[in-house]
């Protein structure tokens, strides 16, 4: 793989391009270069500012952050076909995304689709990892099991089953009326200008479909992705208000872990709990990271 870093500033952050092997990938970064390396991993439908208190807060705590655009969001990373989006495409990125920045081991950061990466990176390749932080995201085996025993969660996880079975509709569906069923899965949990900018970037020809893929190139309807024991240090955070990934997979996520493992519950927030309440997120990562 190729590595290439280009960086320019954008106000206190770093705008940098991250080159893996054809792709480009636009990404943000802030801190010394010889910081430990936190890499962070957003989930859909977002882009890497999603971290952008985060990567201030680490970069302020002498962390060298990094939150990068990934595979089918990034403009000059969209690969046609399902088959360039499976989960060892994923997973190969983000390790690449570490290499970049020169770093053999590194803390990795992730939420939604993010998450279901790092949990299968962790088990794959526990020497790379410091430690292992997951918003909202169940360990995969875990979110199985919810799904086959509590019909409430079977329920929640219908839109994976539209947006794998839907091709084309689901794009239609998400995008008609000015994208008015995109915006509503925000749900009026975060600020205005980042849903206008993200609704804009997912609206471009092709970008929609490439985030998509990332469902559709799973195995099944409930994130049967390649993650087993975990024995990294791992911090899992949980929004109360969470509308699609309930509390018996959160719960369950302990049974999965052979390491230093705390689960807090974040009262009040759902799944974009990074920014509807980063100052509790931030107290808890920096906490995690500290210690390890």
């Amino acid at each position: 793989m190729e590595f290439a870093v280009v960086p320019t500033e954008a106000g206190s952050l770093e705008e940098l391009t991250v080159v893996v092997g054809g792709h480009r990938h636009s990404a943000l970064a802030a801190g010394p270069e010889s910081g430990e390396l936190v890499l962070l991993l957003h989930g859909w439908p977002e882009f890497a500012e999603s971290w952008t208190e985060q990567l201030h807060a680490l970069g302020e705590a002498g962390y060298r952050a990094v939150a990068v655009d990934q595979r089918g969001y990034a403009r000059e990373a969209r690969p046609e076909g399902v088959e360039h989006y499976s989960i060892e495409h994923l997973v190969g990125d983000a390790l690449a995304f570490a290499g970049s920045q020169g770093a053999d081991r590194f803390h990795l950061v992730a939420r939604d689709w993010g998450g279901m990466v790092a949990w299968a990176l962790a088990t794959a390749h526990p020497d790379r990892l410091r430690s292992l932080t997951v918003l909202s995201t169940p360990h995969p085996s875990a979110l199985q099991r919810a799904a086959a025993t509590d019909d409430g969660q079977f329920h929640d996880l219908g839109y994976i089953r539209f947006f794998r079975r839907g091709v084309g509709k689901a794009e239609k569906f998400l995008l008609r009326d000015e994208a008015a069923q995109l915006r509503a899965v925000y749900n009026r949990r975060i600020p205005v200008e980042i849903v206008e900018r993200t609704v804009a970037r997912l609206s471009e020809p092709g970008a929609l479909t490439a985030t998509l893929n990332w469902y559709r190139g799973a195995t099944n309807d409930v994130f049967d992705v390649p993650a087993g024991r975990i024995t990294v240090p791992t911090l899992y955070l949980w929004g109360s208000e969470d509308p699609y990934l309930g509390q018996s997979a959160a719960e369950l996520t302990v049974h999965h872990i052979d390491a230093e493992y705390r689960f807090q519950i974040v009262e009040g927030a759902s799944q974009w709990m990074a920014m509807e309440a980063p100052d509790e997120v931030i107290a808890l990562l920096l906490d995690h990271l500290r210690r390890h």
